[in-house]
């Protein structure tokens, strides 16, 4: 007769004994431990932790409402604005996969990596419209594009179909999110330098980014 190692019987994955690791954690932390502290300051703009939770379900759920989910991709290219804070709750929240654009990349890099990635949104800083408006002609079909309408902007144009904040409005503050099923599911779309070639797609998982902002945290 088998023995049976009895150390792994009854020892299954279940909501009493695992939780997935995500960041997500991080920020539904903060909103219920620190609700009326500052999270994010921006200009004129304060936000507390509690308000930048809100604005993340909302993200969440209007990217939702738009189909966004699991396995889709979604883009953005941001400065240093809360909008591309939010972006990287916001979408993983609907088991999307969040592509960072770096501000530096001229229109046809970005032209691949958008068709490369298969981004079903893009999100964008209208100070980048200069770029992005080349990048969009060199697409082989259109893609659905919001604008981050930064006050603090230094010139450029709106070229999507509504801006960010109104975006938000569509979206659901209490919007019922959960983990993913499985952390190493996907949270991020990262791509190389492209200096030998097209850029190379890089996926980053959920389990990776809470284990880098936790060491980043304890270093």
């Amino acid at each position: 007769m088998m023995h049976v190692n009895p150390y792994t019987v009854g020892l299954d994955k279940n909501p009493a004994n695992y939780v997935p690791l995500s960041p997500l954690t991080f920020l539904e932390r903060a909103a219920a431990v620190y609700p009326q502290h500052t999270s994010l300051v921006h200009g004129t703009l304060r936000y507390t932790w509690a308000e930048t939770y809100e604005r993340c379900r909302r993200l969440a759920s209007a990217l939702h409402k738009r189909g966004i989910g699991e396995g889709d991709t979604v883009a953005i290219l941001g400065f240093n604005t809360p909008a591309m804070f939010e972006a990287h709750y916001g979408v993983p929240m609907t088991g999307a996969v969040l592509h960072s654009i770096n501000t530096r990349l001229d229109a046809p890099t970005i032209a691949f990596m958008l068709q490369h990635g298969e981004a079903k949104l893009l999100i964008t800083d209208r100070e980048a419209s200069p770029t992005i408006s080349q990048a969009l002609k060199m697409l082989d079909k259109p893609i659905p594009v919001i604008d981050i309408d930064d006050p603090l902007a230094i010139g450029g144009a709106l070229l999507g179909e509504k801006t960010y904040e109104a975006l938000l409005e569509e979206g659901d503050p209490n919007f019922t999110w959960s983990l993913p099923k499985d952390e190493w599911q996907a949270i991020t779309l990262n791509y190389t330098s492209g200096t030998t070639g097209n850029p190379k797609g890089v996926v980053y998982h959920h389990r990776g980014a809470y284990l880098n902002a936790v060491n980043n945290a304890l270093a």
